[in-house]
């Protein structure tokens, strides 16, 4: 039996990495008919002083912002895959990422996200979503890093790392 990727989860931090992600779901979709889901996750903070009372940490930003980000979601597909945007789905839910993405994988047959490709330091104190997506998840996950050409160097010009 051979796998069928028609339901393909992105989940995008409206990021260039992750527009590269949803560039490569999108031949994943073409090849099998499918269907890809974009999904945003707004994740609550606290920005008042001191420790927050129970009634602050339960705060919920407003249905706009959600609405605002889908829109930007379409926007970001519009541009990048053109008359392809038509077949994907732009969500934006509240939560923390790792739930949130888990969640809808459980929708989906496969995860095609981004990642920074961080290594050493950066990710034992940084930590990695695409990392406990990867360890998680219910379905197959994809991990997609940004072309080589584009990376920033560390003298912070564009161009392939030496």
């Amino acid at each position: 039996m051979t796998t069928r990727f028609r339901r393909i989860l992105v989940p995008h931090d409206l990021s260039a990495n992750a527009t590269h992600a949803l560039r490569v779901a999108s031949t994943l979709a073409d090849r099998h008919d499918g269907r890809i889901t974009l999904l945003h996750v707004l994740t609550p903070f606290y920005t008042g002083p001191g420790y927050p009372t129970q009634d602050e940490i339960a705060w919920t930003p407003p249905a706009e912002i959600a609405r605002e980000r889908e829109a930007r979601l379409a926007e970001v597909a519009r541009k990048a895959l053109g008359a392809g945007a038509k077949r994907v789905t732009c969500r934006a839910v509240m939560g923390e990422a790792v739930p949130a993405i888990l969640a809808a994988a459980a929708r989906a047959d496969v995860v095609v996200m981004s990642t920074l490709g961080r290594t050493g330091l950066a990710h034992l104190l940084i930590g990695s979503v695409a990392e406990k997506v990867v360890r998680h998840a219910p379905t197959p996950v994809l991990t997609v890093r940004a072309p080589v050409g584009r990376a920033r160097r560390k003298d912070g010009r564009r161009g392939r790392r030496r």
